[in-house]
Order: C-alpha cells, then sequence, then structure tokens
C-alpha cells in the first residue's frame, strides 16, 4: 500500500542531483549538445547512487508551474497540503473522492443518484451512481462549439485540419440519427474497424450516444481476428474504410471485413484514385449519414454497456471486457490528474480506436475540453514527428517501442519539440537511456508520466504526477482513487528493494465487475490472498519492483501474458499458430525485457518434428503469425531445442524457459 517514507535525501544524493540540474542549465544554453554527452554525464554522475535515495530526480516541479496544475488546484479546494495527503484521502473515502471528481469534471447526469456508492453487496457487486440517469457523450460537449476538438494529420500531407466542437457534435449526431433511421435498436453492437480520424470519433460517440455498443477492433487484425470479435460481440454493423495508408503501405480493411464474413458494412468514401464495390447488404457512409444535426441522448442506468473491448487472458482466448458510461469518468479523471490536461492542451497518443488508448484519449481530451491530435499513418517515420510539431502538440503520450524508433529517426533532430510540456508513457516497461533521450527532447522540462492500468481498468492503476520528481522508467504514485499492495509468492507484502506481484484493492469506479465472455470472479478474485486488515484483494498480473522514496518500476507480467508492441497476447495464441507449421513439434512463447529491461521481444522455443533450415522456418513462422494473429507480432529469436521443460503433469513451464534464456542467452543455439 502506498506509503510516504521517512528516508531523508542523503548529502551526496543531493549533491548528485546539484549537478545534474547544472548540467541541464548548460544544455539549455548550448542545446547542440550531442546526447551522446547527455548519458555519459548522467552514468558519471549517478554512478554512486545509493538505492537508499532511490532512482535520479531528472526532473524536479517547478513551483511556478506546479501551482498551475490541476492537482494543485484541487488540492487547494480539499484544503490539502501535499499530494500524498491527496492520495491517502481518495482511497480513505473513495465516495466523497469520486463525488469531487464527478463536479470537477462536470459530468453530465440527467437523473442525479441520492447516493455516490452503494457496497452493501460487496466490492465485487458494488453501485455506483445506483438509480442514475446519464449518457456520457453528452458530457464530452460541454466545451464552447468553436473551440478546437481534433486536429487531424495524415501521412502523406503536411497539412493539418482543424474539427471544432461544433462540428464534431453535428457529425456525431448525424451518425446517431443513421443508425436510429436504419433501424438500430438500443442495445445493438456496431463494430469499428478503421484508423483514428474524424469519422472514427464522430462514429463511437454517436453509436453511444443512440444507446448502442461500439465493439472495438484493431485496424491491424487479420480476418480471423475480426470475425471472432464481431461473433463474440453479435455485431450488427462494421464501420470500416476501403483502405487506409500507413509507413507507405495500403492496408485494405474492407476487404478484410469481407473476408471476416462481417455484417452490414458502412463504408467510408475511398480515396480519389481509388474506387470500391460495395456488397449489395452494404452502405456507403454517406447514403448511411442522417442530414439531421440535433439528437437527443438516449440515457438510462450508468451501468449499460458502451464499448466492447478485447484483452488477451492467460488461456489464450481473448477477454470481451464491456465499458460502461461510468468507465469514462476514470479516463478523464486520469487524464486531468495524472497527465494534468487542460482544456488549451492539444493531446496526441499514437493508438488505434481497437485498443483501450483509443477510447481513453477521446474521453480524457473531450470530457476536460481539450483538443485530440490524431495522426492517419506511421507514428515512428518523419511525417508524425512533424505534425507534433506543426500541430502545437503539449501533451504527448508514448510508448517505448516508439521512443526507441524516434531515437533513430535522424529528422527530429531538426525538428522542435520545445512545445511539448508533458510526456506520458503507456504500453511496455520503459528503458532508462531512451527515456533520458525522451526526456532531453524538451530540455528535460517535460517530465515523463509513466502510466500502467488496463482495459478492466478503464487507466491506470500506478503512474505519476507533476507535483512528483520523475526518474526515467519509474512510477511514483498510485492512482488516485485507487491503491494496491505488492505480495511475494507468500502472500506477504513486499518490502523496499524486492519485487512482487500487482493486487489491486477496490473499489473504484472504472474497474470492470463483469466479463461477456468469462466468469469475472474466477479471472480476477478466486484464490486471491487477504489484504491488509482483511481487505478484499483483486488480481491483476503486474510484476512491480518496489525501489526507496517512493518509486516503482516494472518488471512484466506475472502470468503468461505477453505484451509484444504494446499489444496484449497470450502465449498459447502464438504456440498455436506456430504448432500449425508442418515442421513444428511443439513450441514455447515467452517474452523477455531487451537488454535487461525496456519493451519485451519475442522468443519462441520450438521442438522440430521433421528438419527444417531454421532461416527458413524463422521467416515461415513470423508469416503465420502475422497472416493469422497480428503483423506487429515478430519472433526476435529462435530457439531450436531437444525438448521443453515442463512439469510432472506434462505442463510446459514458460517461466523456467524465460529464466534460463535470461540466465545465458549464449548458450541456446538462436537464429
Amino acid at each position: 500500500m502506498f506509503e510516504k517514507t521517512g528516508h531523508r535525501l542523503s548529502e551526496s544524493a543531493k549533491r548528485q542531483d546539484s549537478e545534474w540540474k547544472s548540467f541541464v542549465d548548460t544544455i539549455r544554453k548550448h542545446p547542440q549538445i550531442a546526447f551522446d554527452r547527455h548519458v555519459s554525464h548522467f552514468f558519471e554522475i549517478y554512478k554512486d547512487r545509493s538505492p537508499e535515495d532511490g532512482p535520479p530526480q531528472i526532473w524536479q516541479p517547478d513551483p511556478e508551474q506546479s501551482n498551475r496544475s490541476n492537482l494543485f488546484q484541487l488540492m487547494q479546494k480539499l484544503s490539502l497540503d501535499s499530494y500524498e495527503n491527496l492520495h491517502a484521502w481518495s482511497v480513505l473515502d473513495r465516495a466523497a473522492f469520486w463525488e469531487k471528481i464527478i463536479q470537477e469534471l462536470k459530468i453530465a447526469i440527467t437523473r442525479y443518484p441520492e447516493v455516490i456508492y452503494d457496497g452493501r453487496e460487496g466490492v465485487e457487486d458494488c453501485l455506483w451512481l445506483p438509480e442514475a440517469r446519464m449518457n456520457i457523450v453528452d458530457s464530452c460537449f460541454q466545451a464552447p462549439p468553436n473551440n478546437p476538438a481534433l486536429i487531424l494529420g495524415k501521412e502523406e500531407t503536411q497539412r493539418h485540419e482543424i474539427v471544432t466542437y461544433g462540428s464534431l457534435e453535428c457529425m456525431t449526431n448525424r451518425f446517431a440519427n443513421g443508425l436510429r433511421n436504419h433501424g438500430f435498436k438500443e442495445g445493438d453492437c456496431v463494430a469499428l474497424y478503421m484508423p483514428m480520424n474524424f469519422e472514427c470519433v464522430a462514429a463511437y460517440l454517436g453509436t453511444i450516444r443512440a444507446g448502442c455498443c461500439v465493439v472495438s477492433i484493431a485496424d491491424s487484425f487479420q480476418p480471423p481476428e475480426v470475425k471472432k470479435r464481431l461473433d463474440l460481440s453479435q455485431s450488427k454493423a462494421i464501420v470500416t474504410v476501403p483502405s487506409f495508408r500507413r509507413g507507405g503501405k495500403a492496408f485494405q480493411l474492407y476487404e478484410k471485413a469481407k473476408k471476416a464474413e462481417a455484417p452490414t458494412a458502412i463504408v467510408l468514401p475511398p480515396a480519389e484514385n481509388e474506387s470500391v464495390e460495395l456488397r449489395t447488404c452494404d452502405l456507403s457512409w454517406n447514403d448511411f449519414l442522417s442530414d439531421a444535426e440535433t439528437f437527443d441522448s438516449v440515457a438510462g442506468d450508468p451501468y449499460r454497456t458502451t464499448n466492447i473491448l478485447f484483452s488477451s487472458g492467460t488461456t489464450g482466448a481473448p477477454k470481451a471486457i464491456p465499458w460502461t458510461h461510468l468507465t469514462p469518468i476514470k479516463c478523464a479523471m486520469d487524464g486531468r490528474y495524472h497527465q494534468d490536461i487542460r482544456v488549451s492542451d492539444r493531446v496526441c497518443w499514437p493508438t488505434n480506436i481497437g485498443w483501450m488508448m483509443g477510447p481513453w484519449l477521446v474521453y480524457a481530451t473531450l470530457i476536460n475540453g481539450a483538443t485530440a491530435a490524431l495522426y492517419e499513418g506511421a507514428p515512428h517515420q518523419d511525417g508524425f514527428i512533424r505534425f507534433v510539431q506543426n500541430a502545437g502538440v503539449t501533451v504527448l503520450g508514448v510508448i517505448p517501442s516508439l521512443v526507441k524508433a524516434w531515437r533513430s529517426e535522424p529528422t527530429l533532430n531538426e525538428s522542435d519539440w520545445s512545445g511539448v510540456r508533458l510526456f506520458s508513457s503507456t504500453g511496455e516497461p520503459s528503458n532508462q537511456e531512451d527515456y533520458l533521450w525522451l526526456m532531453s527532447q524538451s530540455g528535460y522540462r517535460a517530465p515523463v508520466i509513466e502510466y500502467c492500468g488496463g482495459t478492466e481498468i478503464g487507466g491506470g492503476y500506478i503512474t505519476g504526477s507533476v507535483l512528483q520528481p520523475a526518474s526515467p522508467a519509474t512510477f511514483t504514485t498510485p492512482a488516485l482513487g485507487l491503491d494496491f499492495v505488492l505480495l511475494d509468492a507468500r502472500g506477504k507484502e513486499v518490502k523496499q528493494g524486492d519485487m512482487g506481484e500487482v493486487f489491486l484493492i477496490p473499489p473504484s469506479i472504472g474497474l470492470s465487475q463483469k466479463l461477456l465472455n468469462k466468469d469475472h470472479h474466477e479471472e480476477y478474485y478466486a484464490g486471491c490472498p487477504v489484504g491488509p486488515e482483511g481487505t478484499v484483494l483483486r488480481r491483476h498480473g503486474d510484476q512491480i519492483y518496489r525501489m526507496a522514496r517512493n518509486f516503482y518500476k516494472a518488471r512484466g507480467r506475472a502470468d503468461d501474458t505477453m505484451n509484444l508492441g504494446g499489444i496484449k497476447v497470450a502465449a498459447p495464441e502464438i504456440e498455436s499458430i506456430a504448432n500449425g507449421h508442418d515442421a513444428v513439434y511443439e513450441s514455447a512463447a515467452v517474452s523477455i525485457p531487451q537488454g535487461g529491461e525496456g519493451r519485451e521481444q519475442l522468443v519462441l522455443f520450438v521442438v522440430l518434428s521433421n528438419k527444417r533450415d531454421e532461416t527458413q522456418l524463422l521467416t515461415e513462422l513470423n508469416q503465420l503469425i502475422a497472416a493469422k494473429l497480428n503483423p506487429l507480432f515478430k519472433i526476435f529469436k529462435l530457439v531450436i531445442t531437444q525438448e521443453l521443460a515442463k512439469t510432472a503433469s506434462h505442463k510446459v513451464m514458460r517461466r523456467e524457459l524465460r529464466r534460463q534464456f535470461l540466465e545465458k542467452p549464449d548458450s541456446y543455439r538462436t537464429s
């Protein structure tokens, strides 16, 4: 559980931090200093850092800037004198905290409840806002209609387009009216299989405003995965595009939707040099839209499902996780107080509507009255780098693999990211040196707010804040309104300097309370140890290293779910595809952190059924995984072995294989 350390920073540590501050002052005066010198100075200054002093504090809050933060303003209203006291209050009186958040966010509620929280049935089956009536989309359109809601960029052009809140709401209403006019009923599911653009956001919000449910499907998925999600959700329609470009390549989404045997498709107009022939059951976007530009939101129970997202479980089958009208309150709260999103901000986070950060970005930006910057194209290339600068992005979300790619992109040296006042990172464990580089792009003026959570949380459980120091690749606090414990294999809370498995302490707005295709209790609560003072604990599965001075570091998953390129995938999903190859007798998939930390990479252990050239086999397995699962997944190392480590009951011991590889990677005959 979060506790304030009493250890004072040593004189040696103070001297180190002072030396670093002096070096940063030099960098700001001489920005041409190569980053290699930043790195050498960093390691020279901090080479003798004591673990008791915590990690290097590369960024310190500026009092003048801090006083303008959303967090400080909230503390002023609550007469609290420290962030630690704010967090403590947020978990000791959760009903009062979330009531205050609802007021601060100005959440639109048609019928306000008599109580905020009803816990008579226990934390698993508690009720937030019982008897309330609302539609969360109403909370997304409280900014003045002439304010910018979206800034849109595309790979093939350096120009960007601005969409106002009024224009976005008009298109949202036209889509909602289109659903009604074409016979869709409340509760019907509409899948979105498209890049994040103006039409995507309007279709997302319009579906929910009409009382229907969005089914989120990542635009990188192949037809078998698309079909699986359409079938699980029983979707009545799918919104897609003929094609879009990313990294100079065209991706034919409408063709993939047809191969997935999708229901009625609502297809956006093709590009100028492109033609598309629709099935008889399909509709063009323009024919589907209504001319009516107003729509009365369908208000109802806050627990109605608004969005079905999918996350891999430890068994390999995707979990169908429902978001409700309550989940966006968590998104918006995190964005307001942990990412410090303000009305004047332009927020960019390379993501997709198929993953939770797509809907998160919509809510965290629009409910807070800010502007979402959406780029249609490859975020690792120079076009995106120019977009960040030209669109005036002030809050930039990243994933570690992107940061690594940007470091090798010469164009970034010609760009000016000094307008970015805050970075935030999620999706994968971070690498210290890469994130030192990222902070250098703002002259170390912008912190990196590490942010880790999950689809079933609606946001983060561990993160950072602008009122606390930042150290590359570390966290500083549990998220407001939520708490956790780190337990060892015996169920005992770990001490400073140890690593433990994360168990959340419910309840919280945003936490899932059901799954659509699995037993929620079995997935998250069954077999969990009892927490401090007998509290109910909820399984999450991450491993976190507890450092001194309330810093934390992510250490990957405790179960067999991997996180490859920011996408969760279960080991059995990859193994089932690999085992389908005629040269593979059996396989085991594990992930390893690159260089001991940072993004996870896939290592595939294979027992052969017949001889095959290893280079050819690697190519063929990558092709299979790309075609049947996701082209973003790549095998980092292919290990040919005589047998797999197994238990007495013949279960593959993936953790043991991972441990062996990390201990002696050079002893394996790898591709």
